[in-house]
């Protein structure tokens, strides 16, 4: 973490060169990956190298899968990391999703640092949800130790979370039927 400039320019320099390099990001590279950063390197510096971005599947989707369908209406992703952007500009942006009642997929939610972010966001939700909606916590998916949990926004920060977990809130529809997290759409049952 925080060498993304380097690894990125490093690789530019030697696709330039004619080598053959892969830069891996987990998830989809152009969610919170550095596809963008590579694009943004190679125009600023002007590095000439042929760049390919190869679609991943994001972690807010495979979360979503695992826990139910909570992603089947509009929704929002947003990180809680104020690494490169200020906490001020996140919580302006948690509080426009939780009015506008998108479900939220939360990014980068905890860190040995950064503790107190996940609290304030789930205070941004309490005023403008009940605390029964339901929040799936999603970690390490797809690897041997995945970690799911469904709880409710009045509970979920209890739950254990690192920056290898995904927080997904629902909205004023979702709901936990019989441990599958879903947001429906509307039809008429």
């Amino acid at each position: 973490m925080r060498r993304e400039v380097e690894r990125c320019r490093m690789a530019l320099e030697r696709a330039a060169r004619g080598e053959t390099v892969a830069l891996l990001s987990s998830g989809d590279a152009g969610v919170y990956g550095m596809a963008g950063l590579v694009v943004e390197i190679a125009a600023k510096e002007n590095i000439h190298a042929p760049i390919e971005i190869i679609p991943g599947i994001s972690a807010a989707n495979s979360a979503a899968a695992r826990l139910g369908a909570p992603l089947m209406l509009d929704y929002a992703c947003v990180s809680l990391s104020d690494l490169l952007i200020p906490w001020d500009v996140i919580l302006r942006r948690l509080e426009a999703v939780a009015a506008a009642d998108f479900v939220v997929a939360l990014y980068n939610v905890k860190s040995r640092k950064r503790t107190r972010q996940i609290e304030e966001a789930a205070a941004v939700f309490l005023r403008h949800r009940p605390s029964s909606t339901p929040v799936g916590i999603a970690t390490a998916v797809g690897r041997k130790d995945e970690r799911l949990e469904i709880s409710d926004l009045g509970h979920f920060t209890e739950a254990e979370m690192n920056m290898q977990s995904l927080v997904i809130v629902g909205n004023s529809s979702s709901l936990n039927l019989n441990g599958f997290f879903v947001t429906p759409r509307g039809y008429q049952l």
